[in-house]
């Protein structure tokens, strides 16, 4: 069983089945836990588990593996009023879950672009991970962090830009009257520090953390195709206060 595999199947049996016992099966002792919902340690996350309600559901759109490290992006359903859209980040060592992180934030009713957060395509293409990393990890550091917009086009087709932010419409006109409105209501698009590149194929995630208005954790996931960036979904949240444990969101 690869990563990825052992990743679907715990998160299966603990979210899906809401089985308390799958912790037994697939967390380390030691597990550490970045998540605002939960403290530290398999017993945290067992609690969580037996408290998760009747027609608590879990639907993934897809997964995205590197090394010891396996990305789920998603919809919950049952973890309160409102379905969240959610990126989990797990780490994996010897067969077992060791770390978490996650991102999530209300569904939107309507989307700038009439794509929901979570839609398009389900899995990665055999396109070399390598070069679409070295693409995305560039793009983050000349536009994002250092915001040299004059090079956009270098990295985002100027063809085909398909938006899932739910206030973006699709292409770099949609993107830049996205900004444009954020600008005036003082959410400025900030990254500070990229923390983590998960990529396999065509899709790259970036969790990265920065200001938008408030300080945040940004969660980006592009799609590459032909050199370019061509899709993206996000979720962008605000950094809490406190957190149940002393790990912080990254």
């Amino acid at each position: 069983m690869n990563n990825k595999e052992l990743v679907l199947k715990a998160t299966g049996e603990l979210f899906g089945d809401r089985d308390p016992s799958a912790v037994d099966r697939w967390v380390s002792p030691d597990y550490r836990q970045h998540s605002s919902l939960v403290a530290d340690g398999p017993e945290a996350l067992r609690g969580l588990v037996s408290t998760l309600p009747e027609g608590f559901r879990y639907d993934l759109a897809r997964v995205v593996a590197d090394g010891d490290l396996v990305a789920l992006h998603g919809v919950y359903h049952g973890f309160g009023p409102q379905p969240l859209v959610a990126f989990d980040l797990f780490r994996v060592q010897d067969g077992k879950l060791v770390e978490h992180w996650d991102a999530l934030t209300p569904v939107a009713e309507e989307t700038a672009s009439g794509r929901s957060q979570t839609d398009g395509p389900a899995r990665p293409t055999g396109a070399d991970t390598e070069r679409s990393r070295a693409l995305v990890e560039e793009f983050a550091q000349r536009i994002l962090q250092d915001a040299d917009y004059s090079v956009l086009t270098d990295y985002i087709s100027t063809e085909t830009y398909l938006q899932h932010n739910p206030e973006a419409a699709d292409g770099l006109d949609g993107f830049g009257a996205a900004a444009a409105r954020w600008a005036e209501q003082g959410r400025n698009l900030v990254y500070k520090t990229v923390h983590r590149v998960v990529a396999e194929g065509d899709l790259v995630l970036l969790q990265s953390e920065g200001e938008f208005g408030e300080p945040v954790a940004y969660w980006d996931l592009f799609r590459v195709q032909d050199g370019k960036i061509v899709e993206h979904w996000d979720v962008i949240t605000p950094v809490p206060a406190a957190l149940p444990h002393s790990n912080g969101l990254f």
